[in-house]
């Protein structure tokens, strides 16, 4: 397959969207509350409108564990790879059809629970290990003050680690705060990506925690995200301003373009 590049910005891979139809079951008291849809070909329009080539489906707390328009539309579209939601005590057989189908990644939707889960309970440590086996990754979703909590336990278990949105860092302490001191940590070990995404969603201080986490840890572990269709803030951002974030946050050139495409091509394209 050709990798047709951006003429600004080389190879673009949107690491975070979301598709869905409007008829889909939501869980009781979902996050968001999606009055239309947004299709796997109304993907693939945005994105070959805005010059990139593959994309990452994430799959949204709305809809839990209801994964099966995702995975229709991975198998549909082999530009695109995507995350699930799953209970933990899924099976081996089952993991083993979705990755054929495209699914590289489990996301857990944590932040819409109250209590987290016993990550070291039987059924996600035999959960993470089957992960492990197959070189999937978890894909956290979490508010930034619990981060700490989860962190290690999940570095303990081998899995891959991809945070969501700049690790949500806490609106007033920022890059003094516990969760992004621990999504630093996290990165130096080597294991852990971070999708520079979501800063519409994180008030002013977005652009400050992702400069200074790649001021510290460098470039190797971000990639860059649109959170398209932006559910929730569809009035506050579109899908050029996503792009024009990412430019106004990393001026080097050659590191943009790292960002923008060549890890995530390694990450979840390879």
């Amino acid at each position: 397959m050709a990798l047709t590049t951006h003429p600004e910005h080389g190879l673009l891979i949107d690491t975070h969207v979301h598709v869905f139809t409007q008829d889909m079951p939501l869980i009781p008291d979902p996050r968001h509350r999606p009055d239309y849809s947004f299709t796997g070909q109304q993907l693939i329009d945005v994105m070959d409108t805005n010059g990139v080539r593959f994309a990452v489906v994430a799959a949204a707390s709305p809809w839990g564990d209801y994964n099966d328009y995702i995975i229709e539309t991975l198998r549909r579209y082999p530009r695109l790879r995507g995350t699930v939601i799953l209970q933990p005590s899924v099976e081996r057989i089952v993991l083993d059809e979705m990755d054929r189908d495209g699914v590289v990644g489990v996301r857990l939707p944590f932040i819409s629970m109250t209590e987290l889960p016993d990550l070291d309970s039987w059924d996600y440590r035999k959960f993470l290990r089957r992960l492990v086996d197959l070189d999937w990754h978890v894909h956290v979703h979490i508010d930034g003050p619990r981060l700490p909590r989860v962190l290690p336990l999940l570095e303990r278990s081998g899995v891959k680690i991809v945070i969501d949105h700049i690790g949500r860092p806490d609106p007033v302490a920022g890059i003094d705060s516990d969760g992004f001191k621990a999504m630093v940590k996290s990165v130096e070990k080597g294991r852990t990506w971070v999708k520079l995404s979501g800063a519409y969603r994180l008030g002013e201080n977005a652009r400050a925690c992702a400069q200074e986490l790649c001021r510290r840890v460098g470039y190797e572990k971000m990639v860059w995200a649109s959170d398209c269709p932006f559910v929730g803030g569809e009035q506050d951002i579109d899908y050029p301003a996503a792009i024009q974030w990412l430019n106004e946050t990393i001026t080097n050139e050659a590191d943009r373009r790292r960002v923008f495409g060549e890890n995530a091509l390694e990450l979840y394209f390879s």
